[in-house]
């Protein structure tokens, strides 16, 4: 019997087999099966996959389309699959219009705005002539199986498989884009153009650069992008990077929030794997960023998993209870991040978790089998202490009073979900910002999309980055405190 691991968004599961097997014959028996329009002739290109591990060599209509297929693959032994998943536009944009005013996009009829982020991949396919959203896809990104933070995969690069990450990578973006264009009916070969943001480090091996200057001290980046690559025959941008750890990603959330546009004092924070924090105040611009770690987006928790039907996404106290709300409101499956953090708030309302973070009952029962356990807990603790320690600490070194503050952006799909009441409740947000909170969801892919439809705005990125002071909390003594004390959950 082979193995076949799949992966779809933060949720894995496995099946056993008689190898070989034809793969969306594999899929058929469980829920992830797809459409075949084409009826598996390998030309309409909706089920594209990323495979690794044992399976056949890619065939003519695989080679054709750049992907590989699910009505084409026979899986030979022990696999992994990931699979792409279709979200909601609005879900995707997090609340912005689709549609963008064609002012001076990138050539071409048809490109496509990519946030390469450490957890996951997302796709948005554009009509460049129209300024419409036509298609989108997104996925976990492949590289979790070798680490799951920038450290890890930098080390790993270090040691010899740069070239696998950047294989698992570049493949990702070409199924998504395969499956964001087979919902448009388009050809992917009809896309001519690409703007790919991505943290620094993403960035890095995506390109296939050698990220040594980003693994020591001084943490010196020895490439900051801004510029044109080629990609697959086609015209890519990578936009401007702000420092080794503040990267484009931020870049994009900053021009889609307009935040240097205006005269006021403004925070924007991305509560990622890695939180990168902005601050426009009196002209000039300050960042930073923090290790947060992935247990915001549900990874490294016990019953972690992304936002799909039956994930617990929402919680509260009730006559000293904990209220479960699940996606689509059937049988819970998991714990999503905004779940996560509603359920902590709920039991320190409760009284089922104390300020220390220590569970009155290990594990603690939610629903259906759904729990949650001390480990859980203590990861939350280290993510939301150093977002919360990582925005005073910012603050204090623009000597900026939290009072001056107008307007805290959270950007980022986390932050789309999010009870900004839970998040104060267990301090992931400072409670002087509660007031200020201006949810602007994945403002990164936004900006990504600015960028593809007005190059002139590269020229509004360069002022940003002319503007900007990146301030360090590594080894910063006013962050190690403000974190250890931040570790512990508010009172009530």
């Amino acid at each position: 019997m082979a193995t076949l691991t799949l992966r779809q968004g933060l949720r894995t599961w496995t099946l056993s087999f008689e190898a070989p097997q034809l793969l969306s014959a594999l899929l058929d028996s469980t829920d992830a099966s797809f459409a075949h329009p084409c009826g598996g002739r390998g030309v309409c290109g909706k089920c594209a996959v990323t495979v690794s591990g044992c399976a056949s060599v890619p065939n003519e209509a695989e080679r054709r389309l750049g992907v590989r297929l699910a009505c084409q693959v026979h899986i030979t032994g022990d696999a992994e699959v990931t699979l792409p998943t279709q979200l909601p536009l609005a879900q995707i944009e997090g609340g912005r219009v689709c549609d963008l005013q064609p002012i001076a996009p990138m050539k071409g009829r048809f490109g496509a705005a990519v946030d390469l982020g450490t957890t996951t991949i997302v796709l948005q396919l554009h009509d460049l002539h129209m300024g419409r959203s036509i298609g989108a896809a997104s996925m976990l990104n492949p590289q979790t199986s070798v680490a799951a933070d920038v450290i890890g995969r930098i080390d790993a690069s270090m040691k010899g498989r740069a070239d696998e990450l950047r294989a698992q990578v570049t493949s990702a973006i070409q199924t998504l884009l395969t499956a964001a264009c087979a919902q448009a009916d388009i050809h992917a070969d009809a896309v001519d153009a690409l703007v790919i943001t991505g943290n620094t480090t993403m960035l890095y091996l995506l390109n296939g650069q050698d990220p040594t200057s980003l693994s020591r001290a001084p943490f010196v980046a020895d490439c900051l992008f801004g510029c044109d690559a080629a990609l697959w025959k086609r015209q890519a941008y990578l936009p401007r990077c702000l420092h080794a750890f503040v990267g484009a990603d931020t870049t994009c959330a900053l021009l889609a929030s307009s935040i240097t546009q205006q005269p006021d004092t403004a925070l924007l924070c991305d509560v990622g794997t890695n939180g990168e924090i902005a601050l426009w105040h009196q002209g000039r611009l300050y960042v930073a960023s923090t290790a947060a770690g992935p247990a915001f987006e549900g990874a490294g928790i016990r019953c972690g998993c992304a936002n799909i039907p039956g994930a617990i996404d929402h919680a509260e106290a009730a006559a000293g209870n904990i209220r479960c709300h699940t996606i689509g409101e059937g049988k819970a499956v998991g714990l999503c991040g905004s779940g996560l953090v509603d359920v902590i708030a709920a039991a320190l309302d409760t009284g089922a978790l104390d300020e220390t973070g220590l569970l009155e009952d290990d594990p603690l029962p939610l629903r259906d089998g759904v729990s949650l356990v001390q480990e859980d807990i203590r990861a939350v603790q280290l993510a939301k202490a150093a977002i919360h320690a990582g925005i005073m600490s910012l603050l204090s070194a623009a000597h900026c009073p939290v009072d001056e503050v107008t307007t805290f952006y959270l950007a980022g799909g986390f932050g789309s979900h999010l009870s900004i009441r839970s998040a104060v409740r267990i301090g992931l947000i400072p409670n002087e910002l509660a007031q200020r909170v201006r949810v602007i969801g994945n403002a990164a892919l936004d900006g990504a999309a600015m960028l593809l439809m007005d190059t002139t705005l590269r020229q509004r990125v360069d002022a940003m980055v002319a503007c900007a002071t990146h301030v360090r909390l590594d080894g910063n003594a006013e962050f190690v405190e403000r974190y250890v004390e931040a570790m512990l959950f508010p009172e009530a």
